[in-house]
């Protein structure tokens, strides 16, 4: 099991300032639905590739948040999960299993909670056995999860249970069905669609969330629209009655920040009846961050805004006096199990990685001859988050062999990469732009260009007298900078106090929906070009985010 650590910034505990400043998240946390149970928020967010997978996140304000669970450790419906399984180009045709699940994998969870127990639902971006939705159930929302039934995919989707129990999915752009009352099969004739989307509503209508408020049902989702004039926005279908006819309006239609229009999400209440909504934005190599805005009610509708209907700078928190808590943070490895702040790029390899074998240290050996970072196994990352944010880590290189590649990187489709590489008994250190090909349906790993932007011999510098090496990465998210939105820079050290950078200035990181379809993320690697066996420790990683 994973261990939930509490991030508390400083020695001592602090406690939240009087504010929301939005973004509220400032870090790649998109299609989230969110719900209350008693005093507690829990938000669910989409993570794809990587593992465990569909973190569930606890806040008491809406403002602070910590990662408390996952809802499952791993998939494993293919070795595409597992990155072991990808041939040359020229051989997959016709081969099960060839490929990567980058992008793919657990999308657009749905949580509820029905009869004293937590509900989620989530179908993978895949086609045919590997896209089948899984029905989780569990007694708490820390876990542990366990998988209640499997059904035909649905795109999008959301769990939804009416006041006298019966379990509902809608999903895609406007259909809807009923599921029996064990939640393990559809109901016979129950399918169809309860709205038409508009002329200029060339996109899927996707991203459901569905609450029931005063008798009334609200289905809320994102719209794409081409007319002049008209942009991304929320939507809300309204009805009294399941199978009689569905109302519209648009509940927000609004820009943030510099970037563009925002939508999807959920809306969510309080003990005390009032509703927030949380919609997430894109913002470029960050990823989706996610903003909060109040909701009133106006003639029966949840208008998301403030009172120009615009999502506001600051918002006031739901509770005072909370600690203060993040999803992204420092660790010192300390611990015999890992923070749930942390995640695998694909499954991990169990048996090659340790926290205990060196206690105080993270252990990263090398499995298997990879020909890449793309395919390497164990790769651990976590979020960047902006406005600026400063991560590195301490690195014992004693054990690598020759071929070995080690390492932190901008992790994403196109990378920024410290890499250090073991030749013979030669050491090197390369800054790299490294950008990935894959196949559209498979995801197969094609091609990886490598550009090495600057390379220091450090065989004399790193020995086995001082085998250790600190690597540094520094994001910058905030709009019009100098250098541009989303700039990486990257640093070394041979004394963990006086840096040096080096490689690309202002490398600019990317968001590309077509590979990756996430926001770029620290990354920390060890693998093998040659021959496995070798590793390195990670003594900590430090973590430092400005304040917005």
């Amino acid at each position: 099991m994973l261990l939930s650590m509490l991030c508390i910034t400083g020695m001592a505990q602090t406690f939240s300032p009087e504010r929301i400043k939005n973004p509220m998240l400032w870090a790649d946390v998109p299609d989230p639905d969110v719900i209350r149970v008693g005093d507690t928020f829990y938000l669910v967010s989409t993570t794809m590739h990587l593992m465990p997978g569909a973190p569930v996140m606890a806040s008491k304000d809406l403002k602070n948040w910590e990662t408390v669970g996952y809802i499952f450790d791993k998939l494993t419906d293919s070795p595409k999960y597992d990155l072991s399984f990808s041939l040359p180009l020229d051989q997959q045709e016709g081969k099960e299993g060839v490929g990567t699940v980058y992008g793919r994998g657990q999308w657009a969870t749905s949580l509820k909670y029905h009869d004293g127990k937590f509900w989620a639902l989530l179908a993978p971006n895949e086609r045919g056995a590997m896209g089948d939705t899984y029905i989780f159930t569990a007694p708490k929302a820390e876990g542990p999860w366990t998988i209640h039934s499997r059904l035909r995919h649905f795109h999008d989707a959301t769990l939804f249970f009416d006041d006298d129990g019966t379990p509902y999915v809608f999903f895609g752009t406007g259909e809807m069905c009923q599921l029996t009352r064990d939640l393990k099969g559809v109901v016979e004739g129950s399918l169809r669609h309860y709205f038409q989307r508009e002329a200029d509503e060339r996109g899927l209508l996707e991203g459901t969330r569905v609450i029931k408020h005063n008798g009334t049902y609200y289905a809320l989702l994102i719209s794409h629209v081409y007319a002049p004039g008209r942009h991304r926005r929320e939507v809300c279908y309204r009805t009294k009655d399941l199978k009689g006819t569905w109302e519209k309006n648009t509940i927000l239609e609004s820009d943030f920040g510099g970037f563009s229009y925002l939508a999807q999400g959920t809306i969510v209440d309080t003990k005390e009846g009032d509703w927030y909504g949380i919609m997430f934005q894109d913002r470029g190599g960050v990823g989706r961050v996610l903003t909060i805005s109040p909701v009133r009610w106006i003639d029966g509708w949840p208008m998301l805004g403030d009172e120009n209907y615009k999502v506001p700078d600051v918002v006031r928190p739901y509770k005072s006096g909370q600690p203060v808590t993040a999803i992204v943070c420092a660790d010192e490895f300390s611990s015999s199990e890992l923070g749930l702040h942390w995640q695998w790029n694909h499954n991990p390899v169990d048996a090659a990685w340790s926290l205990t074998e060196r206690p105080g240290f993270l252990r990263l050996k090398t499995s298997r001859v990879v020909p890449n970072l793309y395919l390497a196994p164990n790769t651990l990352t976590q979020r960047m988050e902006g406005p600026t944010c400063s991560g590195y880590i301490c690195m014992d290189l004693s054990k690598m062999k020759d071929g070995d590649c080690a390492g932190l990187t901008a992790f994403n489709g196109d990378s920024g990469v410290l890499t250090l590489k073991k030749n013979g008994k030669k050491l090197t250190l390369e800054m790299s732009e490294q950008k990935v090909s894959l196949t559209d349906q498979e995801k197969a790993v094609t091609k990886v260009e490598e550009k090495v932007v600057e390379t220091v011999d450090l065989t004399k510098q790193v020995n086995a007298k001082q085998p250790k090496i600190w690597l540094r990465l520094d994001g910058d998210f905030r709009p019009g900078q100098r250098g541009g939105t989303d700039a990486a820079n990257f640093f070394y050290s041979l004394d963990g106090d006086h840096w040096t950078q080096i490689g690309t200035k202002d490398y600019r990181m990317i968001f590309d929906y077509r590979r990756f379809f996430m926001g770029s993320k620290f990354g920390i690697f060890n693998y093998a070009t040659k021959k496995a066996g070798g590793y390195v420790d990670v003594d900590y990683f430090k973590y430092h985010c400005n304040e917005k």
